[in-house]
């Protein structure tokens, strides 16, 4: 049962999560029911759904707000650093090491510790994960003193665990630790009535930021970027209006999916090849043309970055290169580069 004062709370955590669609309100009430618990919440969802958003909700919502809130995103960390970032290490631990470092779990004693793209710890670092969260317990790299903290972990990954348990990559008894409370995101093309308050929302904090005033919205430009499919979700949203914003002039939102690379060089497929390019073109698009790296095109679709830059050399998939900063139309054939930007 939720107090008057409890929902002026509730209301001012989840400001930020724009949109009152039934996909959204079934996450904020599931959010509602375990944040003041302390069971470990597994957060999954496509790559720009928000994640941390709701990561940060559950912490702020619970009785460790008072604490620290500590993140880290295991894919940006080198693998062969990522268990001192977890942990910490002592003095000497291993070259380089010239003093001693507290690690996140530490950091985040008495709080909450958010661990993003869960799903790149690799598989000889889950053991003394898996430990971590059964016994609150741990020792430094490169230390023999045992370390207790009381930390709540929310975790979130974009990738399939179970696959992953399946072959082999992921740990079971970890993903059953992990997995005790599941938090399903939806995609933004699962929420579409959410996408005008979205666009409102960005356009008056990014015209804000910058000192432009967009006083207009064309119903086409509102049409066109709510029947658009968003492999990139809201973060892909979001850029897009700060590129509009931008471009726009007399106050008025121009249209940023009349520039795109997909929209200005190929109709809808007809063939399986076809789809499978429109598909790389939007997923390449979403992430800035970006190929390697766990927020990079390659991961989001499920390849090798080699395999990757295979298909798009087979498909005749090149990065645009624009003229400059104030043209953002697609140039001519002859002006593309031949090799893609990784």
């Amino acid at each position: 049962m939720f107090t008057s004062g409890d929902q002026v709370s509730y209301e001012r955590v989840f400001e930020q999560v724009i949109g009152d669609s039934a996909a959204v309100v079934s996450v904020l009430e599931k959010i509602k029911r375990v944040a003041p618990t302390d069971a470990n919440v597994l957060i999954e969802g496509e790559t720009g759904t928000g994640k941390e958003l709701i990561a940060r909700a559950v912490h702020n919502l619970s009785s460790r707000r008072g604490h620290s809130f500590v993140r880290l995103n295991c894919a940006a960390i080198p693998l062969d650093l990522l268990e001192s970032e977890l942990f910490g290490h002592e003095k000497g631990a291993f070259t380089g090491a010239i003093s001693q470092r507290i690690g996140r779990f530490e950091l985040a004693d008495k709080g909450t510790l958010f661990l993003d793209e869960v799903g790149d710890i690799p598989p000889a670092l889950q053991p003394k994960l898996l430990r971590v969260l059964q016994e609150q317990e741990f020792e430094r790299l490169g230390g023999t003193r045992t370390h207790r903290v009381d930390v709540r972990l929310v975790a979130a990954t974009n990738r399939n665990l179970l696959e992953m348990m399946e072959q082999g990559e992921f740990r079971n008894d970890l993903y059953y630790r992990l997995n005790v409370f599941p938090v399903l995101l939806p995609p933004l093309r699962e929420r579409r009535e959410d996408i005008p308050a979205l666009v409102q929302h960005f356009v008056e904090v990014l015209g804000r930021r910058m000192g432009r005033q967009i006083v207009h919205i064309p119903q086409k430009t509102m049409s066109a970027l709510s029947s658009y499919e968003w492999p990139g979700n809201i973060r892909e949203l979001q850029n897009l209006i700060e590129r509009a914003v931008i471009l726009s002039k007399d106050g008025v939102l121009r249209n940023p999916l009349r520039t795109t690379w997909r929209q200005c060089t190929i109709g809808p497929p007809t063939t399986l090849r076809g789809a499978e390019r429109e598909l790389i073109l939007r997923t390449l698009e979403s992430v800035g043309w970006v190929i390697g790296g766990a927020a990079g095109a390659a991961a989001k679709l499920g390849l090798k970055r080699t395999t990757l830059i295979n298909k798009m050399q087979k498909l005749g998939i090149f990065r645009p290169r624009l003229q400059s900063r104030q043209d953002v139309m697609l140039p001519t054939v002859q002006e593309l580069s031949p090799v893609p930007n990784v």
